[in-house]
């Protein structure tokens, strides 16, 4: 059996209370997914990504490997709108590589990737 430590309500309350709003953009296959061509307009798509994660914009990306429809996931740190300016602009998505779509979520104190 899984064991896991004891949370009081007061933890919960304080982390909750520290959260913070981001935006989860959803990647996904578009019409143009799969072309010769684009294996070039994902490479570039990557290169965007490392420079947005540098500029502190995108904080966590992680790349879908299974043969699923999914391709990605992003933890933008602005709002929705201007996640969806950021996108408006990715060579994926100007392409039809990509679509995407974007929700407001809410991170804790202390979330990260491990590694």
């Amino acid at each position: 059996m899984l064991e896991l430590p004891h949370i009081s309500d007061e933890f919960m309350h304080a982390r909750i209370a520290a959260g913070h709003g981001y935006t989860l953009m959803l990647l996904r296959q578009g019409p143009r997914y799969g072309e010769e061509a684009s294996r070039a307009v994902v490479w570039e798509h990557g290169r965007r990504n490392f420079a947005l994660r540098e500029a502190g914009l995108l904080a966590i990306v992680c790349p879908v490997t299974d043969d699923s429809e999914w391709c990605g996931i992003g933890i933008f740190t602005g709002s929705v709108e201007e996640t969806i300016a950021i996108m408006a602009d990715d060579p994926g998505v100007l392409a039809g590589v990509f679509t995407y779509e974007a929700h407001p979520v809410r991170g804790f104190p202390g979330s990260t990737l491990p590694g």
